[in-house]
C-alpha cells in the first residue's frame, strides 16, 4: 500500500494512493493534480549515509574502506514533497542529486541484531538528497551546508509498506535530468545494507518510530542547473519529481 501526506483545500492530511486516485481519510477520492504533496512521513531523526556505494565513493575520489559507516544528521527543514522546487544557491558551482532508498523505522529499536532488523522497518520511500559539493570540507567532517539547506531533500511521493517490497536489497535506482538517464544502480551494491545499518545505529542509540535512514547513492553524480527537472525513481516504489530554481524564485514561493 502507498501511504502519502498531502495538502488538500488548505488542510494537511494522510491519504492512500490507489489506481482510482488519492483516497483521503474520510473516504473521498481526489485527483493528483488537486493536491500538494508533502513529505510522506513527519520525521523524528533523519540519518544520512555518505559513501555507502563503492562506485560513488570512487567517483568522488574517496576510499571505500572505512570500518564504520559515514553517518550524519539532517534537519527536518530539508525535506520537501513530490513536484516541489529546490533552490540552487548563486555561489554554488557543483550541485548534484543523490537518488536514495529511504528506510522508515516502525517502532522503538535498541540493540537490534541485523537478523531482526526488518522487524523494525515500517516501509520505504525515495529521497533525492541534493549535495552542494562546494561546501564539502573533507571526508571526516561533512559540512552542514552541504546537506542541510531548506528544501534540499525531496522525498516521497509516498511510502510503501515493507511487506510490499520483496527484497529491498535488490532494487534498481535511476535518475533522469530533463528526461535523460544520468544515474543507474542497485541497492545490492550497498557497502552496508539495511540490516547492518539498523544494527549499527541501534547499538549505541535508540531509534524511534518515524526515524528515517537515507542509505546512500550509487555513482552518476551530475551537476544540475536552474530549470532542470530531476526525476529519481526506485523499482517497486515510484518516481519522485523535483525542479531546480534560483534564489529569487525560491524566495518568492
Amino acid at each position: 500500500m502507498k501511504h502519502a501526506r498531502i495538502a488538500y483545500q488548505g488542510l494537511a492530511q494522510e491519504a492512500i494512493v490507489t489506481e482510482a486516485g488519492i483516497q483521503l481519510n474520510d473516504g473521498r477520492f481526489v485527483n493528483k493534480d488537486e493536491v500538494v504533496w508533502l513529505p510522506p512521513v513527519e520525521p523524528k531523526t533523519i540519518f544520512t549515509l555518505g559513501l555507502n556505494y563503492a562506485d560513488h565513493a570512487k567517483e568522488l575520489s574517496f576510499s571505500a574502506t572505512q570500518k564504520e559507516p559515514l553517518i550524519f544528521f539532517k534537519g527536518p527543514n530539508t525535506l520537501i514533497g513530490h513536484n516541489a522546487q529546490t533552490m540552487r544557491p548563486s555561489d554554488v558551482t557543483f550541485m548534484h542529486y543523490e537518488c536514495e532508498l529511504a528506510v522508515i523505522i516502525a517502532r522503538e529499536a535498541n540493540q537490534v541484531s541485523k537478523e531482526a532488523a526488518y522487524d523494525y522497518v515500517k516501509g520505504y520511500t525515495i529521497a533525492n538528497d541534493y549535495a552542494l559539493r562546494d561546501y564539502l570540507e573533507n571526508y571526516y567532517r561533512p559540512n552542514l551546508r552541504v546537506k542541510n539547506r531548506d528544501g534540499c531533500t525531496p522525498i516521497g511521493p509516498w511510502f510503501v509498506d515493507k511487506e510490499d517490497v520483496k527484497d529491498p536489497m535488490n532494487l534498481t535506482l535511476r535518475t533522469y535530468v530533463n528526461g535523460k538517464k544520468t544515474q543507474e544502480g542497485t541497492t545490492a551494491d550497498m557497502l552496508l545494507g539495511i540490516p547492518e545499518l539498523i544494527e549499527f545505529l541501534s547499538g549505541f542509540m535508540t531509534l524511534h518510530p518515524g526515524d528515517i535512514i537515507l542509505t546512500g547513492t550509487p555513482k552518476g553524480s551530475v551537476d544540475t542547473k536552474i530549470g532542470d527537472e530531476v526525476v529519481t525513481e526506485i523499482e517497486g516504489i515510484g518516481r519522485l519529481v523535483n525542479t531546480i530554481v534560483g534564489e529569487n524564485t525560491f524566495q518568492t514561493n
